[in-house]
């Protein structure tokens, strides 16, 4: 019999029902990438796996399975970032981001980067508390770690040059008039260009390079949020516009995000 291994670290993206009683448990590990795993019985509520659910932080014990599936024998939640479920808002930003992992992330390689930005966001929205600012944090959050997995994944949209000449693009802020262009196939050119899917000012493009950092853009005079919400959301539709391009598909929780968003467009911000 093959001897269990510890997987001291993993994220669960997915869990769906396998048999009458047991799941299938999709996640992602630094050493592995994307793995699917059994758990036996843990649809059964008096199951020691009953924790095998999406959107946690697992150890796990882990052994050969009959077929190429390892099969869960011990588990143990670490952090449930149970935060998420305050705010059907903040729950939808967490699944985008599990669901463009699993379109990103290798399987069965290493994922170290992947793991540690995923649980970063994560924690972001876990934390946030329901008030004024939660929806426009959340939208910015998930626009960031959109941006931040996809820089991991191979996929980094090119916000730092011109696609016309190769030249640095560099906004210069204040100048009202000036203007780039978004083309999802190539990236941005300078100015108004005819067929562009979007045309950003110098400030909203300014606020996108921003996002490479790991830090989210904050006044430094009171730490509150850059940008309004209309401009967060403008960025996570170029952002779809991008990954739609590039992966041949998108996030299913990426309109529904979109879509909780712009139902609340008519309020400054909307309290969960």
């Amino acid at each position: 019999m093959a001897q269990a291994r510890l997987v001291e670290v993993s994220l669960s993206l997915k869990a769906s029902a396998l048999g009458e009683r047991d799941r299938l448990l999709t996640v992602i590990t630094p050493e592995e990438g994307i793995t699917r795993l059994v758990a036996p019985g843990a649809r059964r509520p008096s199951s020691t796996l009953v924790g095998a659910a999406p959107l946690r932080e697992l150890r796990l014990l882990v052994s050969r399975g009959r077929g190429s599936l390892g099969r869960v024998t011990q588990l143990q939640v670490r952090q449930t970032f149970a935060g998420l479920g305050r705010c059907l808002e903040s729950l939808t930003a967490a699944q985008l981001l599990a669901e463009l992992t699993l379109l990103l992330a290798p399987q069965g390689e290493p994922a170290p980067t992947t793991v540690e930005l995923l649980r970063l966001h994560w924690q972001r929205l876990d934390q946030l508390a329901p008030g004024e600012q939660t929806l426009r944090e959340t939208v910015a959050v998930a626009t960031q770690g959109s941006m931040h997995l996809l820089t991991s994944g191979g996929f980094a949209l090119p916000t730092g040059w011109c696609c016309g000449d190769y030249s640095p693009l560099v906004p210069p802020l204040g100048h009202r008039q000036w203007r780039c262009s978004f083309f999802p196939a190539e990236g941005f050119r300078r100015g108004r260009q005819p067929g562009a899917t979007m045309v950003l000012n110098a400030s909203e493009l300014a606020l996108l390079q921003r996002l490479q950092r790991l830090a989210l853009p904050r006044r430094r005079a009171d730490g509150d949020l850059m940008g309004p919400l209309p401009v967060w959301q403008r960025l996570l539709r170029l952002l779809g516009f991008w990954i739609g391009q590039h992966l041949q598909r998108q996030p299913r929780s990426l309109s529904f995000l979109e879509q909780l968003a712009s139902k609340n467009q008519t309020s400054a911000e909307h309290p969960c």
